[in-house]
C-alpha cells in the first residue's frame, strides 16, 4: 500500500511554521487530555493537536476498519496491535483530511470545534502503556569510551559486543513522559579509596541521549522473528532520556547490571513518529565487522539520518547545547536488535518499548553522555551563563530533541524535557 501521506509537495489548511518539527508529512501519535479533562488519541499537524476520537465519531475514518472505541482509549496499544496496514489507512485518510484542497472538515466549523485544539489547551500523557522496556548498549563510539574509561583502553570493547545487540531489561514503571519532574535517586556508593559503601543521594546524575522504538505484537512465547520481517513489527520512534546515576551504577553493577543507578525514571517524547514517516531519512548503517552470524545479517538501508541534540538548562537560566549526534551511527540496527530480542523465544508485546542506548559520535561535541562530555568529570562542561557541569545539578532541565531534514521535508520529534529536583 502506498504512503501517500509523505507527498512532500502536501501542504497543509492548519498553519505551519516552516521550521516545525511537524508538518503535515509527519502525522504523529499520541495521547492527550483535553480542557474538557477527556484523554483522547491524537496526532499533531503544527502547533495543533488534533482528537482522532472525535474525528473518528463524527465519520472521517468511514471506510478504515477501526472499532467504535478505537481512538478513545488512554495508550495507544490497541492502535498499534493492529498492524501496519492500519496505521498506514489511517495517517493517509489524516493527510487528506488536512489537505488543504479538501474543504470537508476545513469549511466546517462545528467540527474544528471539537477536533481541534492548540497545543498549551492540552496535556500530553504517556503515549503508550508499556508492559516491557530493554535498553540496549549499540553506539560503539559509546562503548568504546566507556571501556577506554574504566577498562584497558586497548581492549575497550567487551568480546561479545562486535557479535551481539548486548541490552538488559529496564523498569517500566518509571518510564515518564516529557515533563515529568524527576527526583535526584539516592543508594549506596563506594567513596575513592575505600572499601566501604556510604548512603545517600547520587552526586554523579547523568543523562543518556537516546532514541526508542515501540513494538505491535510480534511473536508469541518460543518463537523467532527472522531480520527480513523484523521491520513490519515496528510502529515508530520517540527521543528517550535514559537517566543514570553514574556513582550508584558503578557500585552495583558487578555482576548482573544496572538496578537502582538506572530505573527511578527514564523520560520519553510524547509524540510517537512512525516508521512510514522517517521512510524518506534511510541511509546506510556503519560497516559491520566481523560480519555478524547468518541471523543478524541484512542488507540495504535500515539505518535513519536523526539529528540529535541534548542541553542543559539551569534554572532561571538560558539553555546551553552541549551536544549534537545522530541515530545513524548506531552500530547495531532497530532490526537486528529486535531480532536477537526475540531469538530465544521470548516474547514481545504491542507498546514494549526498546531504547537504542547512549548514542555518540565520532567527536567529542557528539558525545551522548556527560560522562563522556566531561570524561569522568575531568573537562568541566561550560554552559552559557559561566557555570560548569560535570553532571547534573538539582534544578537543571535536560531538554532532548531529534529530527530529520532533506531538501524537501523536515520531520521532528519535539522535545523530550526533565528537571532534576533534589531528592525526597
Amino acid at each position: 500500500m502506498k504512503i501517500t501521506a509523505n507527498n512532500p509537495e502536501r501542504k497543509s489548511w492548519l498553519e505551519v511554521a516552516e521550521n516545525s518539527d511537524f508538518p503535515i508529512q509527519n502525522i504523529p501519535f499520541g495521547v492527550f487530555l483535553t480542557k474538557e479533562d477527556i484523554t483522547t488519541i491524537g496526532t499533531r499537524i503544527g502547533d495543533y493537536a488534533i482528537d482522532l476520537g472525535a474525528l473518528h465519531q463524527l465519520g472521517y475514518f468511514e471506510g478504515i476498519p477501526l472499532t467504535e472505541d478505537m481512538f478513545m482509549q488512554d495508550s495507544l496499544n490497541d492502535f498499534i496491535s493492529d498492524g501496519r496496514k492500519t496505521w498506514r489507512l489511517v495517517r493517509n485518510r489524516i493527510a487528506d483530511i488536512f489537505d488543504v484542497n479538501n474543504k470537508a472538515l476545513q469549511n466546517n466549523t462545528k467540527h474544528k470545534e471539537v477536533v481541534i485544539f492548540e497545543m498549551d489547551e492540552v496535556e500530553m500523557l504517556l503515549p503508550v502503556e508499556i508492559g516491557d522496556y530493554t535498553d540496549f548498549y549499540s553506539s560503539k563510539e559509546h562503548a568504546t569510551n566507556v571501556g577506554m574509561m574504566f577498562r584497558d583502553p586497548e581492549n575497550a570493547l567487551l568480546p561479545n559486543w562486535l557479535h551481539i545487540p548486548v541490552g538488559y531489561h529496564g523498569r517500566a514503571s518509571s518510564v515518564v513522559v516529557s515533563g515529568t519532574d524527576i527526583y535526584r535517586p539516592k543508594g549506596q556508593t563506594i567513596p575513592a579509596d575505600s572499601k566501604t559503601p556510604i548512603f545517600g543521594a547520587s552526586k554523579l546524575l547523568d543523562f543518556e541521549l537516546e532514541m526508542a522504538f515501540i513494538t505491535t505484537d510480534v511473536n508469541h512465547l518460543g518463537e523467532t522473528i527472522s531480520i527480513d520481517e523484523a521491520e513490519d513489527y515496528i510502529f515508530g520512534m520517540v527521543v528517550f532520556n535514559d537517566w543514570s546515576a553514574r556513582d550508584i551504577q558503578k557500585w552495583e553493577y558487578v555482576p548482573l547490571g544496572p538496578f537502582l543507578g538506572k530505573n527511578f525514571a527514564s523520560t520519553v517524547s510524547p509524540w510517537i513518529v512512525t516508521m512510514d514517516a522517517l521512510e524518506p531519512f534511510r541511509t546506510k548503517s556503519p560497516k559491520q565487522n566481523p560480519q555478524p552470524l547468518p541471523y543478524l545479517q541484512q542488507k540495504g538501508k535500515h539505518a535513519f539520518d536523526i539529528h540529535l541534540q541534548a542541553a542543559i538548562q539551569p534554572e532561571g537560566e538560558e539553555e546551553t547545547v552541549v551536544t549534537n549526534s545522530n541515530f545513524k551511527y548506531m552500530y547495531w540496527t532497530m532490526n537486528q536488535q529486535l531480532v536477537h530480542h526475540t531469538i530465544n523465544g521470548c516474547n514481545v508485546r504491542s507498546g514494549d518499548l526498546m531504547g537504542s542506548g547512549t548514542i555518540s559520535g565520532p567527536t567529542p561535541d557528539s558525545y551522548g553522555s556527560m560522562l563522556e562530555l566531561s570524561w569522568r568529570g575531568s573537562k568541566p562542561v561550560k554552559l552559557n551563563d559561566g557555570s560548569e557541569r560535570k553532571f547534573i545539578n538539582d534544578n537543571d532541565t535536560v531538554i532532548m530533541r531529534a529530527y530529520c531534514q532533506n531538501d524537501k521535508i523536515r520531520i521532528g520529534f519535539g522535545e523530550c524535557k526533565g528537571k532534576i529536583l533534589p531528592t525526597k
